[in-house]
């Protein structure tokens, strides 16, 4: 078979995209291209038309057509097999096929046909190997970012290694020279440069520890001498120390003497920066996290079911750290829940109102990181605890493939929630590709090229977007078993179980407190069996 041009027009014969894989002037594919939509007899069921010249086989792209164009003496099952090709691998790169589209992802679109014909002539691949050499991974790039990766992470030990060798030795010259006022330790650069004795008038440190970048030392006298210099070191190295300053105290830099002491004047320490300004956050902010592990049966009841789930309490001010109850909505709670509070709170306040506040009200809530002040657990025996139920249907044909039909649908006792970036992972036999009813793949479907698993995207289920959807489709397959397990991933921000932060205010005088409340809901395993 010889492919003259592959490509996509509307029912008028307007060109979107065109790809010659032959020697044809642009007037001519254009010519073709034009008259092809008048040579389409009414009502006919065929996908091929000839002229005196050259065979269009098309198929319908919605208001779009996908059409080769070949020599009349090309094989036309041949012809057929490869128009299936280029349609599947539209369908993958496009997800939605319109005129925008198209003209939007030509340049991809282009460089996919290219790897089916060249000069003409089909090359021997299929959908997964075209996804392959489209993506471009290369396992030895990988393994080199993982050996830098690698040492990069040996350099920072290396250094805070030393950072905390210095700091010993910085500790032990402080302990000398209290114990001898004329105690000066002496340098690593030789040529009789001693260091001045630590000052005592250092500035108070704040509560929370922040550590600044130190001034640097005063210059001591020029010297003629070829002596070694303190503090030169690579550029690369005072990054990877910069980066791990947070974790070692800063060295103090001591002024050089040369015949007489120099003072250093004391440098404040820097403001820190509110974490509410950095993250949009309130002084008061809590982090609530649901993973939610959970099995199916293939007629879709509840095999089994277990939810975890925590509230972390993050103060950034100090001001607010005492006298605060955080109350949740008893009402919303599911029954079956079973709640865990952190030692440290009055469990009589939370078992009579779910209200979280400090057994002894003299102590504060740390300021500056989290604390963990609850933890649930919730294992569902019915499937009115499944947010998401998914059914399949495999049946064998005639033709000795699989039809599978896939539904999902969000259960009623969840139908306030919205369920975002939903994937569906149906496992395929290996070598196995899928069809579709209607040729081209939905919007949203398409074969992972490292696991070969046909993936189903949603990006909303619930709120404005549909509660339930359902695909179907047929591959070649020697037994049903072979296209489960069925996996499934979402996220969500709304408790599944109902846990629900209402109220913060302060003890005294229940003044309301503002608060912020961040909900990451996930799943880390939901599979149909």
């Amino acid at each position: 078979m010889v492919v003259l041009a592959a490509a996509i027009c509307t029912k008028s014969g307007k060109p979107v995209v065109s790809r010659q894989f032959r020697e044809l002037p642009r007037s001519r594919i254009e010519a073709l291209l034009t008259s092809f939509p008048k040579l389409i007899p009414a009502g006919s069921q065929h996908t091929t038309v000839e002229t005196e010249s050259v065979r269009f086989v098309y198929q319908p792209l919605d208001e779009l057509y996908l059409l080769l164009v070949t020599n009349k003496a090309s094989n036309i099952l041949q012809d057929i097999e490869s128009l299936q090709l280029f349609s599947r691998v539209t369908g993958d790169v496009l997800r939605s096929v319109s005129e925008d589209a198209v003209v939007r992802h030509a340049f991809e679109l282009l460089g996919a046909w290219d790897e089916i014909v060249s000069l003409g002539y089909r090359e021997s691949v299929n959908l997964l190997q075209i996804r392959s050499v489209i993506e471009m991974e290369s396992h030895e790039e990988k393994i080199q970012e993982i050996i830098a990766r690698n040492k990069e992470q040996e350099a920072k030990e290396e250094l805070k290694r030393r950072a905390k060798q210095l700091e010993l030795q910085r500790r032990e010259a402080q302990r000398n020279a209290r114990a001898n006022p004329g105690y000066a330790p002496p340098t690593s650069g030789g040529f009789g440069q001693t260091y001045a004795p630590v000052p005592r008038d250092e500035p108070t440190l704040p509560s929370a520890r922040r550590y600044d970048t130190p001034e640097p030392a005063p210059k001591a006298p020029a010297f003629k001498g070829a002596g070694m210099k303190l503090g030169a070191k690579k550029a690369k190295a005072n990054d990877l120390l910069d980066q791990i300053a947070p974790d070692v105290a800063p060295l103090p830099v001591h002024p050089t003497q040369a015949g007489s002491q120099v003072s250093t004047p004391s440098r404040a320490p820097a403001t820190p920066v509110p974490e509410e300004e950095i993250e949009g956050r309130e002084p008061t902010h809590l982090s609530l996290s649901e993973h939610l592990s959970l099995t199916l049966s293939r007629d879709g009841d509840l095999v089994s079911h277990a939810l975890s789930g925590a509230l972390d309490l993050r103060l950034s001010q100090a001001a607010t750290a005492k006298h605060l109850l955080v109350a949740l909505d008893p009402a919303s709670v599911q029954a079956e829940v079973q709640f865990k509070t952190h030692p440290n709170v009055d469990k009589a306040l939370w078992a009579s109102g779910k209200t979280i506040g400090l057994k002894d009200r003299t102590r504060a809530f740390p300021v500056g990181q989290a604390l963990g002040v609850l933890k649930w657990r919730w294992a569902g025996k019915d499937e009115t605890a499944v947010p998401l139920s998914i059914t399949c249907w495999p049946s064998p044909t005639p033709h000795g493939t699989y039809s599978l039909t896939l539904e999902y649908e969000l259960s009623p006792a969840f139908s306030s929630h919205i369920l975002q970036d939903v994937i569906i992972s149906i496992p395929l036999p290996s070598g196995a590709h899928p069809s579709f009813p209607d040729g081209a793949p939905p919007p949203g479907v398409s074969v992972s090229a490292a696991t070969g698993a046909l993936e189903w995207l949603v990006p909303a289920i619930g709120g404005d977007e549909e509660s339930s959807g359902s695909i179907e489709f047929e591959a070649q397959a020697d037994d049903a078993d072979e296209f489960f397990p069925v996996e499934v991933a979402f996220r969500s921000e709304k408790s599944l179980c109902g846990v629900q932060v209402v109220d913060v205010k302060e003890v005294e005088g229940e003044t309301p407190v503002p608060f912020s409340v961040d909900t990451v809901v996930d799943t880390e395993e939901y599979r149909v069996e």
